[in-house]
């Protein structure tokens, strides 16, 4: 479980296909703290630490990660938010994340909007997920809340700390990003897609 409180921000440097699967070798601040089988949430994609070195760890993705998340897109030199899991008995300062992404979302607009950020991402409806309005969202990882929520789109508004700490500042119209809908959200939609 995670909380969606982005903890650092790392940077992909190599990419290896082996069958089906990709070993991601990530530079990080965190990487001394990392332990072999431990996990962390790679912009929202929950990943197991399965090598590491003095600055950099590796993680492993199988095929069904790499269909449902934004990973084919990645690349070296890449900024990827990360977030180790967290602590029972720490403060839930995000909302329960389980960093199992649901589907693949597209940035149709960001904008600076007065020392804030607004971006607008939309989604396959097709796949019954559903945004609340002022409900809990991660997007890429980030806890978030939904602004103007509509059927197969929403928006949130970014804070500059957001923004200069995740890779927000990195998004255009057209980034694949990760969604992971609220869980109290997926069961409603599960409800009324089964009526």
């Amino acid at each position: 479980m995670f909380t969606g409180i982005i903890e650092t921000l790392g940077t992909i440097q190599e990419i290896k296909k082996e069958n089906s699967n990709l070993h991601i070798t990530i530079n990080s601040s965190i990487t001394a703290e990392l332990k072999i089988d431990q996990s962390v949430a790679h912009n929202g994609v929950c990943l197991t630490v399965v090598a590491l070195t003095d600055n950099s760890y590796t993680v492993t993705a199988i095929d069904e990660t790499i269909k449902k998340t934004n990973l084919i897109n990645w690349k070296i030199g890449d900024l990827v938010n990360l977030e180790r899991a967290m602590k029972l008995g720490d403060r839930l300062d995000g909302h329960i994340v389980q960093g199992h992404v649901d589907q693949i979302g597209t940035c149709t607009t960001a904008a600076e909007t007065n020392g804030s950020w607004l971006y607008t991402f939309e989604y396959d409806e097709n796949l019954h997920n559903i945004t609340i309005e002022k409900g809990s969202i991660t997007v890429n990882g980030v806890s978030l809340t939904v602004v103007n929520s509509k059927k197969n789109e929403f928006s949130v508004a970014i804070i500059p700390y957001t923004y200069e700490h995740t890779n927000f500042k990195n998004f255009e119209v057209g980034t694949k990003i990760n969604l992971e809908f609220d869980v109290i959200g997926k069961y409603v939609s599960r409800l009324y897609a089964n009526k």
